[in-house]
């Protein structure tokens, strides 16, 4: 059973070194969807990734508790629609977070889960003022 939790980890860096990045990529950047002047926690996962579901209340509580200070949003890189993403950030195991300044530069990055009481901390490096 704990040989099958590491499967979709193995598989996922399989994937994302197998890939190469082409001089397209390198012209086009995407960025976080607001506009707004926020710090932006990115979380790059799936859904039917069991350390990426533990996540999920910790970015519940984020948006509870910072939504006016922090945009959060969670891509799944095993979608069409979320691959862009793990190239983009060349992600290696996932969850991956990525924690980006008010100008969408990136300051923080961390892979695997990552406890709320850690996050908060890496928010207040960005600008975030905790409650």
């Amino acid at each position: 059973m704990k040989r099958l939790i590491f499967l979709p980890f193995i598989l996922l860096m399989i994937l994302v070194s197998c890939t190469e990045k082409s001089s397209s990529e390198s012209s086009t950047t995407l960025k976080p969807s607001s506009e707004s002047e926020k710090v932006t926690f990115i979380e790059l996962g799936s859904v039917n990734c069991i350390p990426c579901q533990a996540m999920v209340p910790i970015m519940e509580q984020m948006e509870e508790e910072l939504g006016n200070q922090v945009e959060v949003l969670f891509y799944d890189v095993w979608t069409e629609e979320g691959k862009p993403y793990a190239q983009q950030y060349g992600i290696r195991v996932i969850p991956t977070q990525i924690f980006l300044d008010k100008s969408g530069n990136e300051y923080f990055r961390h892979e695997g889960f990552f406890a709320i009481e850690e996050v908060y901390p890496v928010l207040e490096k960005g600008g975030v003022t905790l409650p």
